[in-house]
């Protein structure tokens, strides 16, 4: 009965884990063309756009700053509005795909 009880915790940890969510840049790619690339562009904004570049940045801080402007501990008023509705997978996504670009 051990036996069985070890078993069946193992196999449930096992499913779990299976079914966490890898960031995707490929999901990310196509977030950040729809959500983010308009002002912040893809490599580069538009020539003499205020936004700064996102591309090549750190995953951690892009993690960071959209999470906080998510949940308004970080204000400005258009990136509040557009990362709160973001949900932290698609966060994930767009991080890990704009931390791949290269500027």
């Amino acid at each position: 009965m051990k036996n069985m009880t070890v078993f069946l915790t193992m196999g449930i940890a096992a499913w779990f884990a299976g079914n966490t969510h890898a960031a995707s840049p490929y999901a990310g790619k196509a977030k950040a063309a729809a959500v983010c690339a308009q002002c912040h562009g893809i490599r580069s904004p538009a020539a003499e756009a205020p936004f700064p570049v996102l591309a090549g940045r750190d995953v951690q801080y892009l993690r960071m700053a959209l999470k906080q402007y998510r949940d308004k501990t970080r204000t400005a008023p258009i990136m509040n509005n557009i990362a709160g509705s973001l949900s932290d997978r698609d966060i994930d996504d767009i991080t890990a795909y704009y931390s791949r670009v290269t500027p």
